[in-house]
């Protein structure tokens, strides 16, 4: 969790907060999408988290991805903004989110994969059409989204 929002969390606990987040959906060559199984809710996921404040967007996605995976993104793709309804979450622990995630495809990357040992289970590429079923509610329309346009060709 991002230490803006740790901050904004010790004065409104719970309660619903507006948060921005930056994800990415890795391909590889092969147009497996890279899935994490987060620690918090058993859920698979893309890589993403929470803006800081006065940091781009674009740096913030690369910074996730990287911490919780350990690739470096190359060249980022936008491939669009998620909010509303579909994107309001409670977390296991209680925190009320309206999430805003501006998500980001990426080809082109580098660097050795590793789990981020606080936030992520396994890490491992699915080919679209075999994604697992327990995906991380918040992101399951932006994924579906991506899947779609996978499969469209």
């Amino acid at each position: 969790m991002s230490g803006y929002i740790l901050d904004l969390r010790k004065v409104v606990g719970h309660r619903p907060l507006m948060q921005v987040g930056a994800s990415i959906i890795v391909e590889d060559n092969q147009g497996r999408i890279l899935l994490q199984l987060r620690k918090d809710n058993h859920c698979w996921g893309y890589a993403g988290g929470s803006v800081e404040l006065d940091e781009k967007v674009e740096d913030a996605a690369k910074r996730e991805l990287f911490e919780e995976t350990g690739l470096i993104a190359n060249k980022l793709t936008l491939f669009g903004v998620f909010s509303g309804k579909d994107t309001h979450y409670i977390y296991p622990n209680g925190d009320e989110v309206s999430n805003i995630d501006i998500v980001y495809i990426c080809k082109d990357y580098s660097g050795k994969l590793h789990c981020q040992e606080s936030e992520v289970e396994d890490l491992k590429f699915f080919e679209p059409d075999k994604i697992p079923d327990n995906i991380s509610p918040p992101i399951e329309i932006a994924l579906k989204e991506y899947i779609n346009y996978k499969l469209r060709g």
